[in-house]
């Protein structure tokens, strides 16, 4: 996470990484770019309060691997750690709307021979946005491209730029990357609690 002022729009941005989420009541503008991931913006229309996360899994498998991962990495850990910051800024569960995107197929990472992360990933975060009763007001989810987005975190407007087949490469490098270092914890976690 980093933070760059944008003269173009006069507010601070924060840019957020895959495993990171950033809430504001200031109205900062918070920026990231995902692929496979899923980025969700919550935001409070009554309080002008918003805040951004960026998942690549939608849970932990066993709950060993809690202890050695951070929990913003996985979906339903992301979402609550976005739900609680927003409300400690005076949000209000309530009124809370949300935005996602992501699911692109950019990577050929499979949990099984019917499952693939993009596919799991949008089903996850629909099924639990509906679970808790947050309504999606914009979803631009799957196909085969990455996607840039700048959220307002007060007005909850998005501006998403679909990245073209040229910025594809380092979008995946940097999501392989980040992938085979979950694959590799998850080892890591299996070796150290054979039990869980």
């Amino acid at each position: 996470m980093y933070k760059l002022f944008s003269s173009r729009y006069k507010r601070q941005v924060i840019v957020i990484g895959a495993g990171e989420y950033y809430t504001s009541n200031r109205g900062d503008i918070i920026s990231t770019v995902v692929g496979s991931c899923i980025c969700t913006c919550l935001y409070d229309p009554v309080h002008l309060i918003g805040g951004v996360n960026h998942f690549m899994l939608p849970a932990a498998i066993k709950p060993s691997e809690i202890l050695t991962t951070e929990p913003g990495r996985y979906g339903i850990y992301a979402m609550e750690l976005l739900i609680g910051e927003i409300i400690k800024l005076g949000g209000e569960r309530q009124y809370l709307k949300a935005k996602v995107f992501g699911g692109g197929e950019l990577l050929h990472y499979r949990f099984s021979h019917n499952n693939n992360i993009p596919k799991f990933n949008i089903e996850f975060i629909n099924n639990f946005l509906k679970m808790e009763q947050i309504p999606i007001v914009n979803q631009d989810v799957g196909g085969n491209f990455g996607r840039k987005l700048y959220f307002f975190s007060d007005t909850g407007k998005v501006y998403v730029k679909k990245l073209v087949p040229e910025q594809f490469k380092e979008l995946k490098d940097i999501e392989e990357r980040y992938t085979a270092r979950l694959f590799r914890l998850r080892r890591n976690a299996k070796a150290c609690y054979p039990n869980h």
